[in-house]
């Protein structure tokens, strides 16, 4: 037998100075591009904390007793917000008890039932809509089947204007984090017998649960400053009211009426409650953080 020809090792082509140049133009866009990222982010960081600091500032000096004991006041008057901070606790917390069994289970339908289906790609059309569209559509379509029917502004109708935000934001959030349990936890569970409702309930949901309650948390986060769908369906209520039936003051609609107000007592309110819906809001996106590290 013939002895096999030897492999050649590969030689790269060019000179030394050729390679030269070349990795010291890698090394210049990599500085460039390394740069311009930095750069980016501290712009973004500095307007962030630019706003943080300004919310603070003139927020900080609104808090008091007062805020949360008494109602909005008229122009020039002593008052609170524990009006709007009522009303958009009970709206946010209708609208996520809702919304989120709703939005679980379309998602828990996406990802173990037919997920390649007709049937589930019209839903995710639909679901992808729901998600890119302004909410001031959300709140004009509440406004015409509800509050127009019905002639009569109130809070079950910004509940339903508010669930319509949360219910894509879950389900796919739901559907993703389903999608990312290995099939083997699935197959395990089937080869011991149990029925497909427990596998999903005791394995593959268990598994998600801090996707699922990360996103949760962050549709709670997004209609919790939510001003355009209010305006069209719960309307302000200038004194207290626990009946959703009629219309229902929320924190965010009084900022908006209030910061564009003459009044300096107005203005100090809506600062407070900026402040507050602020913290608010960071305090549901470190939980979602929290979770998702857990994860």
């Amino acid at each position: 037998m013939s002895q096999p020809a030897l492999i050649k090792p590969f030689v790269a082509k060019g000179t030394e100075a050729d390679r030269l140049a070349r990795f010291h133009k890698r090394k210049r866009i990599n500085a460039i591009a390394i740069g311009l990222s930095l750069f980016a982010m501290a712009f973004g960081v500095f307007w962030l904390l630019w706003i943080l600091g300004e919310t603070i500032r003139l927020g900080i000096g609104g808090l008091s007793a007062t805020l949360f004991t008494e109602s909005t006041p008229a122009p020039n008057d002593a008052g609170g917000l524990a009006n709007a901070l009522y009303g958009s606790f009970i709206m946010v917390l209708l609208a996520t008890f809702v919304a989120t069994p709703i939005g679980i289970l379309a998602g828990i339908s996406l990802a173990e039932f037919n997920p390649k289906g007709w049937l589930a790609s019209v839903t995710r059309f639909v679901n992808d809509i729901l998600l890119s569209a302004p909410s001031i559509v959300i709140g004009l379509f509440v406004y015409a089947i509800i509050v127009a029917q019905f002639k009569s502004f109130s809070g079950y109708a910004g509940v339903a204007a508010l669930a319509l935000i949360v219910v894509p934001v879950v389900l796919r959030t739901t559907e993703n984090m389903l999608m990312l349990v290995p099939n083997g936890l699935r197959e395990a569970a089937y080869a011991l017998g149990t029925p497909k409702w427990k596998v999903i309930s005791m394995v593959t949901l268990r598994a998600a649960k801090s996707g699922v309650i990360t996103g949760i948390l962050l549709a709670v986060a997004r209609i919790s400053g939510e001003t355009a769908p209010l305006l069209f369906t719960s309307l302000n209520n200038q004194f207290w009211s626990t009946d959703l039936s009629q219309p229902m003051a929320s924190l965010p609609v009084v900022i908006f009426q209030f910061a564009m107000s003459p009044y300096e007592n107005w203005q100090d309110l809506a600062w407070a409650g900026v402040f507050i819906i602020t913290m608010a809001v960071l305090a549901l996106n470190i939980l979602a953080r929290f979770f998702t590290r857990q994860k």
